[in-house]
């Protein structure tokens, strides 16, 4: 994705991936900070979910301000089954941090595919 009128070059790709053991927020991925930073383009959300029974799950996106915002909430993951959560892709500003939260402990799985842009050409 390319963002018209921003110089902006590739820093990297990588994938955020999270084994939800617990039922509280956890990290999946926060967007670097540095003042070079332009921002980073999610691509996809996987999420699998490898048990007999099913969950949920909800994804946040906490901003530098501390405010929450629900991206899916208590999004429904079958048994035995992996969803894409994704149909576009997200914008993530310098700071901003992915959370995810799992209905039930060591049922999913979350995997994350992102771009990082940077201000300067490496």
């Amino acid at each position: 994705m390319f963002i018209s009128g921003i110089d902006q070059y590739l820093q990297g790709v990588l994938n955020a991936k999270v084994d939800l053991t617990t039922t509280g927020a956890t990290t999946l991925y926060t967007a670097p900070s540095a003042s070079l930073f332009n921002v980073s383009i999610v691509s996809s959300i996987i999420v699998s979910n490898d048990q007999g029974s099913s969950s949920t799950l909800t994804v946040t996106i906490t901003d530098t301000a501390s405010a929450e915002f629900n991206i899916f909430n208590v999004k429904a993951v079958a048994a035995n089954t992996s969803i894409e959560l994704l149909t576009r892709d997200l914008v993530i500003k310098s700071g901003e941090i992915i959370k995810v939260t799992a209905a039930d402990a060591n049922r999913l799985h979350v995997v994350a595919s992102i771009q990082e842009f940077t201000k300067v050409k490496n």
